[in-house]
């Protein structure tokens, strides 16, 4: 009787020692569901606010570069994903930067801060 419990459980031992990874599948698919919901997935909500922002983008935004400069959309160029933007009020300076180099918008409430 001792035999056969010592069969069984090497036979138990053999069916475990065919598929190595088995063990490593379910730990593996619950590391890549939260890369997915903590990294992948906010960034995606990050990359489509920043995309919807630069769209909306009119004359008369104040914005702020990437290089930290401050200033007032005078023209956007849609097809170019090009900006002109007035940096200076009383000479009047502008300069003309890429779509992607805006950094944000300033609003009211930054105002007040």
């Amino acid at each position: 009787m001792i035999a056969n419990h010592e069969g069984l459980l090497l036979l138990a031992q053999e069916g475990e020692t065919l598929s190595p990874f088995g063990g490593m599948m379910v730990p593996m698919a619950i590391i890549m569901v939260l890369f997915y919901f903590m990294i992948l997935r906010p960034q995606k909500n990050k990359e489509q606010s920043f995309r919807s922002m630069i769209d909306g983008l009119k004359e008369k935004d104040r914005i702020v570069t990437i290089g930290g400069i401050h200033g007032v959309v005078t023209n956007v160029q849609r097809d170019r994903d090009e900006v002109i933007v007035r940096i200076d009020e009383s000479t009047g300076t502008k300069i003309r930067i890429g779509s992607s180099a805006i950094a944000r918008l300033v609003t009211d409430d930054d105002k007040k801060t």
